[in-house]
């Protein structure tokens, strides 16, 4: 007996409108996240520096990966929010647990890519000076 569903089979035309939906997330988080909007700014800005700085090749592994986490993460805190005013419309504490827990993910990502970003770019700012 097949459990898998006919929309669920593998299909090139399954795999587009995939994409595509991912595309709907970004566009929805461009228009109304603003913090998603933030980090995208400063990945630009970094991604700028590291050319600028020429950074080497591990260096540009690591922020790629901490640009990849950071927006990713945005993106999960979203889609839990939106899951959880889908959920309920009234003050309940476990939706503002989930909340306030999926934005403290982010948060720590965030800083953790800050020092990330010190530990690449300092030395080689104080290199100019």
């Amino acid at each position: 007996m097949n459990m898998i569903s006919k929309d669920k089979k593998l299909s090139f035309k399954r795999l587009i409108k995939s994409f595509g939906y991912a595309l709907e997330g970004f566009k929805h988080a461009f228009k109304y996240e603003q913090n998603f909007i933030v980090h995208s700014l400063v990945a630009i800005f970094v991604i700028i520096f590291g050319f600028i700085f020429k950074i080497s090749k591990v260096e540009w592994i690591l922020i790629i990966i901490v640009i990849g986490l950071v927006l990713a993460f945005e993106l999960i805190n979203t889609a839990l929010e939106a899951l959880v005013d889908l959920v309920t419309n009234e003050y309940k504490e476990l939706a503002k647990v989930t909340k306030d827990t999926a934005s403290a993910a982010v948060l720590v990502l965030a800083f953790a890519s800050i020092i990330v970003g010190i530990l690449i770019f300092l030395p080689k700012i104080i290199e100019i000076f």
